[in-house]
């Protein structure tokens, strides 16, 4: 469905992500992981059009999502990493204007609006202002906002910033029932042992190339390791962090110099 063809990008010359490819398959979540600075943000800045390459294309069924943005940006739903929604309208109001952008008939935007917010806890909350939302609720608003119009992708960057215990396992249900119904799902995220449990295919990339694209379980099996924690350090040859714990401490405790 969605297909990453050696995507590069630089800054002023500086590269942030050199010769990036991969696929995502009807039915599929694919995890995308790294550190910061990995180049995460760019690749998904440039699947969801905000971002031209400097080389490389993003094929949507086949075709350059260059050809026809609007009908591309039909197609997907997204939940970015930062929750920027109009604060001074209301949950409902706020799906409402996403479902006129979406051109959805004003009868089936109100229908989904009110069963979207009251199956994620927002019905009591529907027409109080977003300012008076906690970060959790926010982002449930963006949740429902990002499967209003029934998209074939979806691309869910830190969905879990903010949830609770409760509406954090709902997503996870949430996300498995997505892929039944055909939908391909491109998840970023740091908390790795949602993404390993989640995920059928893991990508890791760092200083803007990708290192492995695997299932996390032959990640775990190529590398002897016992979790993707384990895979993602030793993939990003990450330093001793017990070691620089025990130096921050160290430093916290120094009197004079």
């Amino acid at each position: 469905m969605l297909e990453v063809k050696a995507l590069s990008k630089s800054y002023r010359g500086l590269p942030a992500i050199e010769d990036v490819s991969f696929r995502i398959r009807p039915g599929e979540i694919v995890g995308y992981v790294g550190p910061n600075g990995s180049g995460k943000s760019t690749t998904v800045k440039i699947i969801t059009g905000l971002l031209e390459p400097n080389n490389g294309l993003v094929l949507f069924e086949g075709d350059s999502i260059r050809n026809n943005l609007t009908s591309y940006r039909a197609a997907f739903g997204y939940v970015p990493e930062e929750a920027h929604v109009y604060t001074h309208l209301s949950g409902l109001e706020y799906l409402q204007l996403v479902g006129r952008l979406r051109n959805l008939p004003e009868g089936l935007i109100d229908f989904k609006a009110n069963k979207l917010l009251a199956l994620l806890g927002l019905e009591s909350w529907r027409h109080s202002p977003i300012s008076l939302y906690s970060k959790g609720m926010k982002q449930r608003v963006l949740i429902a906002a990002s499967l209003l119009h029934d998209p074939r992708l979806l691309i869910f960057d830190e969905p879990l910033s903010g949830l609770d215990v409760v509406s954090a396992r709902l997503f996870k249900d949430l996300l498995q029932q997505l892929a039944a119904k055909g939908k391909a799902i491109l998840y970023i995220s740091h908390v790795l042992e949602v993404v390993e449990l989640v995920c059928d295919r893991v990508i890791v990339i760092a200083k803007g190339r990708i290192l492995a694209d695997a299932p996390p379980s032959e990640l775990r099996t190529s590398l002897q390791l016992a979790n993707l924690e384990s895979v993602f350090a030793q993939l990003i040859q990450q330093e001793d962090t017990q070691t620089v714990a025990r130096d921050l401490v160290g430093t916290m405790a120094v009197q004079n110099v």
